[in-house]
């Protein structure tokens, strides 16, 4: 489980295919101390497992492996050396809450339509697949590449529209997104659930309809 407040920006220093997986080595500043083997951390929002790791030249570096699906399903199929890449290490018990719950599991593939400064803040346009384009509403949350956002307007068109403040923009890879870019995404988990909920009920009333009109 994460907040989508991310930690670190780390950048890929190999990629490396063996035995059907895509093993990721990340340059990181975090302590090595603090990490240790079987971790969970999210990276732009795929959560993965430390299967490695050691001491680099500004903190630690670690390695991480991808399977297929999730190199189809993610941007992580992108990345090549020299990527940066959102990161934020799994939460404890007593750590703040100060963005979303976040799952790291991505639900879908988005496109960045624009990229719009307002003043000292920008303004991001997403296109998401249109199979999840109805969970994202004004002023619900979204994670985006791993980091927690706020919808400030969801579009009829099924584009959604962020308000991205300069601290935010600056201490995470959001900065590098242009028109086209591909972004992870993942559905706020209110916003799941409420919708399992409201398609129950509708079976629900449904089915009870139905058996009425056969008692008719």
């Amino acid at each position: 489980m994460f907040t989508g407040l991310v930690t670190d920006v780390g950048t890929v220093r190999s990629v490396e295919d063996r035995n059907g997986l895509r093993r990721f080595e990340v340059e990181s500043r975090y302590k090595l101390e603090d990490i240790t083997l079987g971790a969970s951390i999210m990276h732009s929002g795929v959560c993965l497992t430390v299967v490695d790791m050691g001491q680099g030249e500004r903190g630690a570096w670690f390695a991480a492996e991808a399977v297929p699906e999730t190199l189809s399903k993610t941007i992580l199929g992108d990345w090549t050396v020299g990527s940066h890449v959102n990161l934020e290490q799994s939460l404890k018990l007593g750590d703040e809450l100060g963005g979303h719950f976040v799952f790291g599991h991505v639900d879908g593939v988005g496109q960045v339509v624009s990229v719009e400064p307002e003043g000292e803040s920008y303004r991001l346009t997403i296109r998401p697949p249109e199979q999840i384009a109805r969970y994202f509403a004004t002023k619900g949350s979204a994670a985006v590449n791993g980091v927690s956002l706020t919808v400030a307007e969801a579009l009829p068109n099924g584009d959604f529209e962020l308000a991205i403040i300069p601290h935010t923009w600056e201490v995470t890879t959001l900065n590098q997104l242009q028109p086209g870019s591909s972004v992870n995404l993942e559905i706020d988990m209110l916003a799941r659930y409420v919708a399992r909920m409201r398609r129950r009920d509708k079976g629900r009333y449904e089915q009870r309809i139905s058996s009425s009109n056969l008692l008719d």
